[in-house]
């Protein structure tokens, strides 16, 4: 079985296409910030001693040993992520006031 559910992370609120969405924004934004940090890391290694430092020790860990869509379901899970339900607008709002 996988954990954390569907219905533990949708809460009886969202449907699956809603939490795919957020799950696929979260990991962007979890994949974003390593490849931020790893540019970070190698433009500090830049001009230092070989072997001295890794690249790896510069990178939070959580980040580089977990997979994006695995760390986007923890942290919805754990509420660092929140999925925001937009009311959506009726399709006649954009014409009222238009004569």
């Amino acid at each position: 079985m996988i954990y954390p559910t569907i219905q533990d992370l949708t809460k009886g609120k969202y449907n699956r296409y809603q939490l795919a969405i957020a799950t696929a924004k979260c990991a962007r934004l979890i994949t974003d910030e390593y490849v931020k940090q790893r540019s970070a890391a190698e433009s500090a290694l830049t001009g230092t001693k070989e072997g001295s430092t890794t690249i790896a020790s510069l990178i939070d860990p959580a980040l580089a040993n977990e997979k994006a869509v695995k760390n986007a379901i923890n942290h919805i899970d754990g509420g660092d992520f929140v999925i925001v339900d937009t009311p959506e607008e009726p399709e006649d709002a954009f014409f009222e006031g238009e004569d």
